[in-house]
């Protein structure tokens, strides 16, 4: 029974465990991308590890073209990370041993947790189940619309492999196209302006979110967290279209190129739902107003829900910390559909805002000390790769190996840095001391 213990113990941390399996993963898709028959004229062992990073995180920077540099094979080994990575590798490890008829053991299933970013182990096989059956129920029904466009325009077997492609890029929020200019093509085409963001916007809901709508089925019987996504979703979703349309309708490097206010609409609404972790666009970024870039950077960083495909800090700590700061100033606490907020979650809120902030700015300082670029696209290069957006104004590929490096940590911790801190977070410890309460002037 000790030794038993002792094992036990020696154990990694779960969110350390989970870390150490997405870096595995990393390094495995990196193996496979290397190899002669995966790309055209052969990949560096950097740019293969830079873009099985990217597929990994779900977050679709790059700096090689998908298309034209990757064979079919190694287009379906980026597509099959891009899949794992989003849904999540424990879920998948998990319901593969389960379905082999091997025990879950205690270990397992916290190290599941903190891949679904839960509180607790209760349901947790129910809810992986949930999340493998939703992603591809959602990803074939988007093969199927998206075949609309691109088999008439491309050809039946060509026109299959781009709608199976997009479909699952999209709703993992991954952002990899197969054209260089992303779906640019598209841009006034009305299925792609649905089909698309409905897929990334699915994804970046959060299966809680999409499994409480599916059992509940009326808003009053909804839990907090769901009012708030949706709340949040549509009120940033709305800003990012009025923003983008107000600042960029006349650019003739954007909308100001495109012929109709229909078409002008609908880039905007696209460029606004897909700042928020998806990565594709219909426009040519590199051509924004910098006061779009800093909208857009913001976006960014907020993300999309938990326990979904997206990344960034999430819509619910946005909604918490606005919530918390108007409940400052009434001196109440903070409350939302007649539910109160928690002190303990609001201080996790603020912990997780001041960890990003941190992240970026040391990202994007040191990434200015290596690369000599216009500072705004640097900015919005790595709030892309720490939000695992995938947009890109371009200066991505221009980074030397420093930067790249730097990039590729900030993919990672993206990903899997809100999770270890969240365990860190959720775990209490009493204090067997207590401090009197001393006065800090603040402001």
């Amino acid at each position: 029974m000790a030794k038993h213990r002792l094992r036990r113990n020696r154990l990694p941390a779960p969110p350390v465990l989970l870390a150490l399996l997405y870096l595995g993963l990393i390094l495995t898709g990196s193996a496979l991308l290397s190899l002669p028959f995966a790309s055209t004229d052969g990949l560096t062992l950097a740019d293969a590890f830079f873009t099985a990073t990217s597929a990994v995180t779900v977050t679709g920077l790059s700096v090689i073209d998908v298309g034209r540099d990757l064979t079919v094979f190694g287009q379906t080994v980026l597509l099959v990370l891009v899949q794992i990575g989003g849904v999540g590798l424990m879920t998948f490890a998990v319901l593969l041993l389960s379905s082999l008829g091997l025990k879950i053991n205690a270990h397992s299933r916290h190290v599941l947790r903190e891949d679904l970013n839960q509180s607790t182990t209760h349901q947790l096989m129910k809810l992986a189940g949930s999340v493998v059956r939703i992603s591809l129920a959602v990803e074939a029904a988007g093969v199927a619309v998206l075949c609309l466009v691109f088999v008439p325009d491309l050809g039946i077997r060509q026109g299959l492999w781009y709608a199976i492609f997009h479909s699952v890029s999209a709703f993992n929020n991954a952002g990899f196209g197969l054209r260089s200019d992303s779906l640019s093509f598209w841009v006034s085409d009305p299925i792609i302006n649905i089909a698309v963001p409905a897929l990334f916007i699915t994804g970046g809901l959060g299966f809680v979110v999409i499994g409480d709508i599916m059992e509940k089925r009326g808003w009053r019987l909804l839990s907090l967290h769901t009012k708030l996504m949706i709340v949040g979703s549509v009120g940033l979703t709305i800003y990012g279209t009025v923003g983008f349309a107000a600042l960029e309708w006349t650019n003739p490097g954007t909308l100001g190129g495109l012929g109709t206010v229909g078409e002008k609409l609908a880039a905007s609404w696209f460029q606004s739902v897909t700042t928020r972790t998806a990565g594709f666009n219909t426009v040519d970024l590199s051509h924004i107003h910098d006061s779009t870039s800093l909208m857009m950077i913001a976006l960014m960083l907020v993300g999309g829900g938990s326990a979904s495909t997206a990344g960034g800090i999430k819509v619910t700590t946005l909604m918490v910390a606005l919530m918390a700061t108007v409940a400052f100033f009434k001196q109440r606490s903070p409350r939302a559909f007649g539910r109160r907020i928690g002190p303990e979650q609001v201080l996790k809120v603020m912990a997780l805002t001041t960890i990003a902030m941190l992240t970026m700015l040391t990202g994007l300082f040191l990434v200015s000390i290596s690369h000599d670029g216009d500072f705004l696209d640097l900015a919005f290069e790595v709030a892309s790769a720490f939000g695992t957006t995938g947009l890109s104004r371009g200066a991505t590929g221009e980074l030397d190996a420093l930067g790249r490096t730097i990039m590729i940590f900030l993919m990672f911790l993206g990903r899997v840095g809100p999770l270890t801190l969240g365990y860190f977070l959720a775990t209490k410890r009493a204090s067997r001391v207590k401090f009197p309460e001393g006065r800090v002037y603040l402001g």
